[in-house]
């Protein structure tokens, strides 16, 4: 069940990559923040999306689970740009019968702090991380 008032979030410009999305109010932990929206498609169908996005530097795609993921770069909302981090500020919550994808507040997070979430991506298509200076990390 949604909640009823999300907290206010703004898509702009992030250091980190690309466009991120930013807090507008203090959001407190644990909270449902967005649903990470999406065509809703079988695994077999994703690779090839999955593929194109890579090149582009964008991971859209998300697993739901072994069967299915959803396409945010169709009928997706403003969480397709909030970016990767290894130290995430946010966590997912997947409701299984409904394969809603939340992302929820790990921790208090202030106004104006960015919104991020480690993607644990897996698979042969990386790109690097760009959570901070020196990581390491392949996405």
């Amino acid at each position: 069940m949604p909640s009823a008032h999300l907290p206010g979030i703004l898509r702009k410009r992030s250091t980190l990559h690309g466009f991120g999305v930013f807090a507008r109010e203090a959001i407190n932990k644990n909270r449902r923040i967005i649903d990470y929206a999406g065509e809703l498609i079988h695994n077999s169908k994703s690779g090839r999306r999955e593929a194109r996005y890579l090149k582009q530097g964008c991971i859209w795609v998300f697993r739901v689970n072994r069967a299915w993921s959803r396409d945010a770069a169709v009928d997706g909302n403003v969480a397709r740009f909030i970016n990767h981090s290894c130290r995430p500020n946010c966590w997912i919550e997947i409701e299984p019968k409904t394969r809603t994808i939340w992302i929820r507040a790990s921790r208090l997070i202030t106004p104006g702090e960015e919104l991020t979430y480690d993607y644990s991506t897996v698979g042969d298509h990386t790109i690097q991380c760009c959570c901070r200076p020196g990581c390491t990390t392949m996405l």
